[in-house]
């Protein structure tokens, strides 16, 4: 009996925020592309929190907006609320964070993957990749279909054999009770891809009806909206926001918990998976910070459409009765219903140090991987990654080069190569503590950043090129014009400083000058600046921080400069190390694990020391001398 067979320039296997991305990114660069999911209507599904970005999270969606991602004008059509984080301290930690609509969410993605050009989305569990001498042919389903393909991107999430675990319940379900996949991961066993048991988990939601408010303290959204994407009218986006609510656990709940500790699975040994460090379940917390006598639960709307509520902060594995008794000791939940349980979800992920830095496969040409199933966790570290693996299948099948950020020019860059130079035994999160040139990769200027690269791989227009050309002329002028006019010590300006708590001038002074002083900034400044132009907010705000942080920012550049010297020195992903006679026997060892492309991404590997590096170089100096 003939099997279905069809043939695609690119198959991409799941249609979560990694999915939808890839997909999107093969597609709009003109290639026929298939996007598999084992439900249509879990595109762009948000199984746990109800919301985009939030600390360095904002910047990843920022920066994937920048390069002709779709998750940033996506959640901009959606919001409920948004809010810039982190505001009262340095850009460099600015992140805006939105509450979303789940279902709005994931129906505006849903229904731009229907609507995109050589783009055809498709019901079907994969069960099987099909390698032959160690390139990749295409994908089988369930059914028994072949599908053939230049390239395959695996963006599964928590699907791959997914089991969902509250108290001594068991099932063998994706999320939100949805299809698991249960066939893959053989199949990626048999072509040698190593494989690891993560977990994560999610709160319950609960019946807004049930909840007292009037026992929380309200939060609101920003009074002036910024949008996450760049081609966003800003003013498009200024709307009437939804409140969330701010409540605590306290010692009656804690005690709960440790009476029942013995009824978790996460601590009774039912849970395999590693869950992840950074956003731990309530069991986790009381346990680990047991000196705590309380923690935050942000109450947050699922959207408008449901009553709904999320119970942000107080994930949980704990029975039924349990989750009840808990929840109804925190101000505000004490008549609670819940709506749907909390619970825990177990996977099969990859150990991503299998993965080039283009998330291509080293092991199986043409096979790249993006999202949960490299190990990570978030919507967000998802979606970037399903688009770098996206772009980079469309580069490999059309034969240009890979498409690589490195740590210097994106945290996207920073999560990416984390992902395969480290050891990640755990679900990686992304945070602003794990970027060295933080103050240089701020959310505000993503698009001076990236968009020119965006333009360079195809997904951005020669329209939005242009503008963001025109940007950086704009606040080079700006800057400079700054630099260049004086201010006297004149009665008007003493008295300025006067009103704003700023030491006098004794002579004259240029308007960057001034802006360089901590009380100071541009947008002060306007009264002293008779011929200030006008120009964009965001044009503006670059110029402020560019003048005021002026001297860190060289700092910074320096340092990357140094960096990029080792990142120019290139390895041989198939030389032995062994070679190297003066190298330590664990350098070797996880040298010849990781198979690092260059000296830089050697010198980050854990158990590689500076003196291996110093060796290495020399051992390079000597075998270029002697060619």
């Amino acid at each position: 009996m003939p099997y279905l067979e069809e043939s695609y320039d690119i198959v991409v296997v799941g249609a979560g925020h990694a999915g939808c991305e890839a997909a999107l990114a093969c597609a709009r660069l003109g290639l026929d592309t298939i996007v598999f999911t084992v439900s249509i209507d879990s595109i762009a599904l948000m199984p746990c929190n109800p919301n985009i970005g939030g600390s360095s999270k904002g910047h990843l969606v920022r920066e994937l907006d920048a390069l002709g991602g779709e998750m940033g004008k996506n959640i901009d059509k959606t919001f409920i609320q948004s809010k810039m984080l982190n505001e009262s301290k340095g850009p460099a930690v600015h992140s805006l964070r939105a509450q979303a609509d789940k279902q709005s969410y994931s129906q505006e993605m849903r229904r731009t993957l229907e609507n995109t050009e050589h783009l055809t989305v498709r019901q079907a569990e994969v069960s099987e990749i099909v390698v032959e001498d160690g390139r990749i042919q295409g994908v089988k389903t369930v059914s028994g279909a072949c599908y053939y393909a230049g390239a395959v991107v695996l963006a599964t999430g928590t699907y791959l054999r997914a089991r969902c675990i509250y108290g001594n319940v068991s099932n063998d379900t994706g999320p939100n009770g949805l299809q698991a996949a249960n066939h893959l991961t053989d199949s990626l066993i048999a072509n040698g891809i190593e494989m690891f048991r993560f977990k994560t988990g999610t709160p319950a939601r609960v019946d807004k009806r049930s909840i007292d408010f009037s026992k929380m303290e309200e939060q609101f959204g920003d009074k002036r909206v910024v949008p996450f994407s760049f081609s966003t009218d800003p003013d498009s986006v200024q709307k009437e926001q939804v409140s969330c609510w701010l409540t605590y656990t306290n010692p009656a709940t804690h005690q709960i918990i440790r009476e029942n500790l013995d009824r978790s699975p996460l601590f009774s040994g039912v849970i395999e998976g590693t869950g992840p460090r950074y956003c731990p379940s309530i069991e986790d917390k009381v346990v680990k910070f047991p000196d705590k006598e309380r923690h935050q639960v942000f109450i947050e709307p699922e959207g408008l459409y449901t009553n709904e509520m999320y119970l942000s902060g107080m994930s949980s594995s704990l029975p039924e009765d349990v989750q009840y008794r808990m929840y109804r000791t925190v101000a505000g939940l004490e008549n609670v219903k819940i709506v749907r349980n909390a619970y825990a979800i177990e996977y099969d992920c990859i150990n991503s140090r299998q993965l080039l830095p283009s998330l291509e496969f080293k092991s199986v040409q043409g096979l790249f991987s993006g999202g949960q199933f490299n190990g990570s966790s978030g919507y967000e570290e998802a979606a970037v990654q399903g688009f770098m693996a996206g772009v980079n299948a469309a580069m490999k099948v059309m034969g240009r080069k890979a498409f690589v950020l490195d740590r210097s020019q994106a945290y996207i860059g920073v999560l990416i190569d984390d992902l395969v130079t480290k050891e990640n035994r755990e679900p990686y999160r992304m945070m602003t503590s794990r970027a060295e040139y933080r103050l240089l990769l701020r959310q505000d200027n993503a698009d001076i950043r990236l968009r020119k690269m965006g333009y360079e791989i195809g997904l951005i227009s020669a329209e939005e090129y242009q503008h963001v050309l025109w940007k950086e002329h704009a606040i080079e002028d700006e800057i400079r014009r700054m630099e260049k006019t004086p201010v006297g010590a004149n009665v008007r300006t003493q008295e300025f400083l006067k009103m704003h708590g700023s030491t006098l001038l004794k002579t004259g002074a240029s308007l960057a000058e001034l802006i360089r002083r901590p009380e100071l900034d541009y947008f002060l400044l306007k009264e002293l600046d008779e011929k200030r132009p006008d120009l964009p907010e965001d044009v503006m705000e670059q110029v402020n921080i560019n003048i005021k942080y002026e001297g860190y920012l060289k700092r910074q550049k320096q340092q990357v400069a140094q960096f990029k010297k080792l990142e120019s020195k290139k390895l041989d992903v198939t030389f032995d190390y062994h070679a190297v006679k003066s190298l330590r026997r664990e350098a070797v060892q996880k040298l010849n694990l990781y198979k690092p492309v260059s000296i830089g991404q050697a010198s980050r590997i854990s158990g590689v020391s500076p003196a291996d590096i110093s060796v290495l170089l020399v051992y390079l100096e000597q075998k270029n001398k002697g060619r």
